[in-house]
């Protein structure tokens, strides 16, 4: 267990100072493109599901390519969460204004919690993977096949308990012990700004599914509610990279988190969260400049593998190791 009293010393790869000044500078262009990339892209796969479902009904189509277009919503949407994780760091727009809007615009559509999740996150970030410090992210732990796919396709358990959490945070209930341990640390404003944004949240979803029942047009609510609950395959394969498999209690980014390459519309879909050892050796950095910062460091980080089959190799062959012997820790080959 962590000494809770000191600071972890980090050993981060070095960077020119002029160059790093260069690296962490923010560009609207570069972040409303990104976003802007993102979210019009969810626009072209909604207005698809739109669009099939009224050929559906008119029997024009199969309803097969119907699903099909939602799942497809579903795959793009999901990516939403990395969208929502860098705006949270506010590094993405040089206009604090701009980068606020669209983090309370991708928190409401994705159901997110920016108030929780924001003090979480500075905590994994000063403390990765140091329990109890951050609990965020506990490793080992170990992923099933069937329960993979128990959410992979379709999430229903996974929107029962949003609305369980909601609905807890609105009434200012526990919902998670770690989410209480940042509410103590916190302080009480903490809940009062978790209660104010969850009942805006509550009320938006809610308006969405009133004016489909309204009006007939569930669409709306397939679309815009509920593509947070289905699709998510290929997000969390990405996603999960992260950290899986990596041991806890190290200084060394390097060793505790995963850095492997892509090609750009996976990166463009990730928020470049391929590049992850450099994110959290320099959280600065936006999203739009890991790659350079890579190719920076590259010779002082481990090797990266090369698309997410090979590194889901890698992972597989490290869980087996762990499920046989649970001390099994692999640590990255770094440079002398």
């Amino acid at each position: 267990m962590s000494d809770s009293s000191q600071p972890i010393q980090w050993y981060r790869s070095p960077v020119p100072r002029d160059q790093l000044r260069e690296l962490t500078r923010r560009n609207d262009a570069r972040a409303l493109a990104q976003t802007l990339g993102h979210l019009l892209l969810l626009g072209a796969t909604g207005a698809a599901v739109w669009v099939a479902w009224d050929r559906v009904e008119s029997g024009e189509i199969h309803w097969v390519f119907l699903v099909a277009a939602i799942f497809l919503h579903g795959t793009f949407w999901a990516f939403l969460v990395n969208a929502f994780h860098e705006l949270v760091h506010g590094t993405v727009f040089k206009t604090k204004r701009l980068g606020t809007f669209f983090l309370y615009l991708v928190s409401l559509l994705d159901w997110m919690d920016p108030v929780s999740f924001s003090a979480s996150h500075r905590r994994h970030h000063l403390y990765t993977l140091h329990p109890p410090r951050d609990l965020e992210v506990v490793v080992p732990w170990h992923l099933r096949l069937l329960e993979y796919f128990s959410f992979a396709i379709v999430d229903p358990v996974g929107l029962w308990r949003t609305l369980v959490s909601s609905f807890r945070k609105l009434l200012r209930l526990p919902t998670s012990s770690w989410n209480e341990t940042l509410v103590e640390q916190d302080g009480p404003q903490m809940r009062i700004r978790l209660q104010l944004y969850t009942l805006g949240l509550l009320l938006f979803h809610g308006s969405i599914v009133a004016i489909s029942a309204i009006t007939g047009l569930w669409q709306l609510t397939v679309v815009i509610v509920l593509p947070r609950f289905y699709g998510r395959w290929l997000q969390f394969l990405c996603n999960v990279t992260q950290h899986l498999g990596l041991p806890d209690e190290t200084p060394d980014f390097r060793i505790c988190c995963r850095t492997f390459l892509l090609g750009p519309l996976l990166r463009f879909l990730y928020w470049q969260m391929n590049y992850h050892t450099e994110h959290h050796m320099y959280a600065a950095v936006p999203c739009y400049n890991l790659r350079r910062l890579n190719r920076i460091v590259a010779d002082d980080l481990p090797a990266s593998r090369r698309g997410l089959i090979a590194v889901w190799v890698e992972i597989v062959g490290i869980l087996r190791k762990q499920r046989k012997d649970h001390s099994y820790r692999f640590y990255a080959e770094v440079p002398e």
